[in-house]
């Protein structure tokens, strides 16, 4: 056993699926999104009611773990980027109070990214433009991934880029309001609407046209949701068009090996981890090891876990300002954090009902904090799979790749809207 970590995990030595990593050095180079560099080429997604300021600073502190991991290892320091909560852009133009607060960075977050959803080029650049000039976020990506109906429906997410005009419109005028103090833009996409309806391609070169610093692709259609397996091929085919900015992948990335095998197989320049990290921050010291060339990984006991979960909860109380609010977030976590664990379902369903931080440290107390890392039962998939489902969309939309009159109407009246005309 390797100690690598500070309190409360501890790192344990197992073979990655590339035993010459190590002695070939840092498995790929630092990721450049425009001005900034990313020593460690991972990014934390943007995950709704997950990837708020607490856990953020979370993930990061295990991010920095991995940095002294490579260090130890002759590399580089790997530090990952960790973007916001998808932000919806009228909430943010109409200065939304939550919308205000969760935009919000800790002071040692750097570079602070934000992730923006929208469905018209007019609010999408007021949005990008608060961002801008309030100096608000070092990096900006854009939502067209996001597969949930009330999104979808509305033409937005992964429905969106059918639409290719509109697809342009948005990313191009986000674009321009970022190179005014150059923040660099970066798409987020999946394949399409559903296997008729690939969008990928398309999408991301006319991304590149219009200036953006990266794309990212997660391997599924809207309509798979996060059932079935990530295409990588299809990662691997939008690395193979898109040729003059970094293309990361992001899909059934449960381990570090999973990433480096990502990256083998595909020619990705980084990944993008989501459902793979849910109550396993570490995963972030992990992959940085793992990209650095070092076959360290970390393996925390139930009662280091426990301390994490703890921390994490803390971390949640400072973020709401709300001790009793905390403790609810905190239990959508919960089975995550102990998934392999010997915990009983008493225990387990009584965190689940936790209300306080007195109370949830009693029940932490009653775990057995020497018992081991459960090794392959901690792992693999974590977080909703759901199954594959018709996408809800506007109606017409998949008739025609162009704007119908009446679609033009609605965002040209969004266009009066945010210009108070």
């Amino acid at each position: 056993m390797t100690d690598v970590m500070t309190a409360p995990t501890q790192a344990g030595e197992t073979a990655t699926d590339d035993p010459t990593a190590a002695a070939a050095g840092a498995v790929l180079p630092p990721l450049r999104i425009g001005r900034h560099v990313i020593e460690s080429p991972v990014v934390l997604a943007p995950m709704a009611g997950i990837t708020n300021r607490a856990f953020r600073r979370l993930c990061r502190e295990y991010g920095n773990e991995g940095t002294a991991l490579a260090s130890s290892n002759g590399a580089s320091g790997a530090t990952s980027l960790y973007v916001s909560e998808m932000i919806t852009t009228r909430a943010l133009v109409e200065r939304s109070p939550e919308t205000m607060r969760l935009i919000e960075h800790d002071p040692d977050e750097n570079p602070r990214s934000i992730q923006l959803y929208s469905v018209d080029p007019a609010t999408a650049r007021a949005a990008a433009r608060i961002l801008v000039q309030e100096d608000r976020a070092d990096h900006i990506d854009l939502n067209f991934g996001c597969p949930v109906p009330k999104v979808t429906r509305k033409g937005g997410g992964s429905a969106l880029p059918w639409k290719k005009d509109l697809f342009k419109a948005i990313v191009g005028a986000v674009v321009e309001e970022g190179a005014r103090r150059d923040i660099p833009v970066t798409v987020k996409m999946r394949k399409g609407i559903d296997d008729e309806h690939l969008t990928f391609l398309d999408a991301g070169l006319a991304a590149e046209a219009e200036g953006v610093a990266a794309v990212a692709l997660h391997g599924r259609t809207a309509a798979q949701s996060y059932s079935g397996t990530a295409d990588w091929s299809a990662i691997r085919m939008l690395k193979q068009a898109v040729t003059s900015i970094p293309v990361l992948g992001n899909g059934d990335i449960w381990s570090a090996d999973d990433a480096l095998r990502m990256v083998r197989e595909t020619g990705c320049d980084g990944v993008v981890v989501g459902r793979g990290c849910l109550g396993r921050p570490w995963l972030f010291t992990d992959l940085a090891a793992a990209f650095a060339g070092t076959s360290a990984r970390v393996t925390p006991t139930l009662g280091e876990v426990a301390a994490t979960l703890r921390k994490h909860t803390a971390y949640l109380c400072e973020f709401y300002g709300d001790e009793e609010r905390a403790c609810r977030d905190i239990r959508k976590h919960i089975a995550w954090y102990l998934k392999g664990f010997p915990a009983g379902s008493t225990i387990r369903s009584s965190l689940a009902l936790v209300d306080s931080m007195a109370s949830l440290e009693t029940l932490l107390g009653t775990l057995d904090p020497d018992a081991p890392w459960p090794g392959e039962a901690a792992e693999g998939q974590r977080g909703r799979a759901g199954s594959p489902r018709t996408v809800a969309l506007p109606d017409r939309w998949l008739e025609s790749r162009e704007l119908s009159e009446e679609h033009r109407r609605t965002i040209a009246e969004a266009e009066l809207s945010v210009s108070g005309g």
